[in-house]
């Protein structure tokens, strides 16, 4: 069957992605109460919209920061960006809520079919909606399911069917299911084909604004990625000229910007390289603080530039100086803050737990997964509880290698072995701790890596210590490359004109920062 947009495949092979056109709203109609909704609002990337920092209202930003420019920078940065529906826990009052107001109007469509002669207001306005939605998912070039669905769907011979009470809803909703089966992904086929089955005109009806629901969402999701390319140059001309036009506003504007790339160049010169090209892991150790010691080596704009993105991940968030280059992905980089606090945690679990387990259990891909999710879930917490999380996670993981350790016919751990392990997986939680510190400072260095080498190379020789926990290290990587490599496209020729001054003249060819 043909698919509807001409893109139903690409649909159903890569769902991580979405549509700049928003969902038609069902409620515009001129019966409100003859509107049900198809489903939730869409959910942008599993995280809402950040509100604008207080140093943007104070200083006239807030334009910059809207929401049009906020999904502009989302989009540009990530290949992957997609939109989804957000899904309200039933047990919400929002949740309950909903549910109540959507079981009453269709308990009210209901009565309207069953009265006699049949009140079919409501009904009329639902396949009005259909017919709009239907229209809504067809391409230009569609004309032949455009000509049939208008036929089909026609309001004013619909209106005179219902005047003489022969509207036959049961039949023009199948007819509905025949085109949403040409239209619809090959993703959404079996929740069709079970709409089939259907027979109650109202639990019909009902059943087609969910699917609908998620077609739209699915062509949302297949447009974004088709005008992927288009979309990432826009993204990157709207923030840079946005921002031009606040900075001819506001002289002062790169302050703070300014400042961060001066500590970034102080730090690189009180430290040597850590990461060069090369394949020697050992190179990735790094000097401890306190054994840095002033680094003769010419500074390089581009690892000026990395240095400033790495300090980003351990800025204070007492700390208002922030660039301001980079305040519209303060949350994010917020967020890639705390997962790789959560991946330390996670990392000096596994290397603590793995030194009481022996090669048996580690061997094993389906444990160690298992301690993952274990440590996983129960660090959600740590921020608010750390002590009581920590503690949780000691006891969670014990518990774990001494009954697989039974399982397998080996030796289980004794109780002294068990107040060992759980002690020092306690410990972890504390910063000073020496397994937490140095898998800190080795995930920072990775980061490090992949801002020079890219993600791949950066994972051909992981240090040791952090091989179990590749693939989050991959996830966490890729998100802060492109992070910061959109910034640089948008915001490289500002950081090429400060480096300038940042650096010696005889580095002044190699200044120039990637840019668009």
């Amino acid at each position: 069957a043909t698919r509807g947009g001409g893109g139903g495949d690409t649909i159903s092979k890569m769902p991580d992605v979405e549509e700049c056109v928003p969902p038609k709203d069902l409620g515009d109609s001129e019966d409100r109460s003859c509107k049900p909704e198809t489903s939730g609002p869409p959910h942008e990337d599993k995280s809402g919209p950040e509100d604008p920092p207080p140093f943007l209202s104070v200083t006239g930003l807030t334009e910059t920061v809207n929401e049009v420019s906020k999904l502009s920078n989302k989009i540009g940065m990530n290949c992957d960006y997609y939109m989804e529906e957000k899904v309200l826990p039933p047990s919400s009052l929002e949740g309950k809520v909903k549910e109540t107001v959507h079981n009453a109007f269709w308990d009210h469509l209901k009565e309207q079919l069953s009265a006699t002669p049949p009140d079919f207001s409501c009904a009329l306005e639902l396949l009005k909606e259909i017919k709009e939605i239907l229209l809504s998912l067809l391409l230009p070039r569609q004309n032949r399911l455009r000509t049939e669905i208008e036929e089909a769907l026609d309001t004013d011979l619909l209106k005179q069917e219902a005047e003489h009470g022969a509207l036959k809803v049961l039949y023009l909703s199948k007819h509905v299911l025949n085109m949403m089966a040409l239209l619809c992904a090959p993703v959404r086929d079996e929740a069709v084909q079970k709409l089939e089955n259907i027979t109650d005109p109202v639990w019909l009806l009902r059943g087609i604004f969910q699917v609908l629901g998620l077609m739209k969402m699915d062509m949302v999701n297949y447009t974004i990625q088709s005008l992927q390319p288009h979309l990432q140059e826009h993204s990157i001309q709207y923030e840079r000229a946005k921002f031009q036009e606040l900075l001819n506003k506001q002289p002062s504007l790169l302050n703070h910007t300014t400042k961060w790339l001066t500590q970034a160049a102080a730090d690189l010169t009180m430290s040597p390289p850590t990461c060069p090209d090369t394949s020697d892991s050992s190179s990735l150790a790094g000097p401890s603080p306190n054994e840095a010691t002033n680094n003769s080596e010419p500074l390089s704009p581009t690892m000026v530039l990395c240095q400033g993105f790495l300090n980003l991940l351990l800025w204070d968030p007492e700390n208002e100086e922030f660039p301001e280059t980079l305040l519209m992905d303060r949350t994010r980089l917020q967020e890639l803050k705390s997962q790789l606090h959560q991946l330390t945690i996670m990392a000096s679990v596994l290397l603590v737990a793995s030194s009481f387990s022996g090669s048996v259990l580690f061997g094993s891909p389906q444990f160690v997964d298992k301690l993952k999710r274990i440590t996983k879930s129960l660090l959600e917490d740590f921020h608010s509880r750390p002590e009581e999380a920590i503690l949780t996670v000691s006891e969670q993981v014990s518990q774990e290698i001494h009954q697989s350790l039974k399982n397998m016919g080996l030796v289980a751990l004794s109780s002294d072995n068990t107040a060992s392990l759980m002690g020092q997986l306690q410990n972890i939680a504390k910063k000073e701790n020496c397994v937490h510190s140095v898998i800190d400072q080795r995930i920072r260095l990775f980061l490090k890596c992949c801002l020079v080498l890219g993600v791949q190379r950066s994972l051909l020789d992981l240090p040791g210590g952090l091989t179990l926990i590749e693939a989050e290290l991959a996830e966490l990587g890729q998100k802060f490359v492109n992070l910061t490599h959109h910034n640089q496209q948008v915001f490289g020729p500002y950081y090429t004109e400060i480096l300038e001054t940042l650096i010696s003249p005889a580095q002044a060819l190699e200044t120039k920062v990637e840019s668009v």
